[in-house]
């Protein structure tokens, strides 16, 4: 019988430890779509880069 009940119990474990895992899963994909949607939200084009004719740097274009 204990060895029954070695295999029981690691498969409750298993199933605990599945379990736990997905909803950390849930809840990470949660953030990161709440982060992606806010990003978006808020995103302004980029900038146009103009060079400098004195350098030959890229700088970004005075709007």
């Amino acid at each position: 019988m204990p060895p029954f009940l070695i295999v029981a119990l690691g498969a409750l474990g298993a199933a605990a430890l599945i379990k736990k895992l997905a909803q950390e899963s849930r809840r990470v994909n949660a953030e990161l779509d709440e982060a992606r949607n806010d990003e978006s939200a808020a995103a302004q084009p980029p900038a146009t880069l103009r060079r400098d004719p004195a350098t030959g740097d890229y700088r970004p274009q005075q709007r």
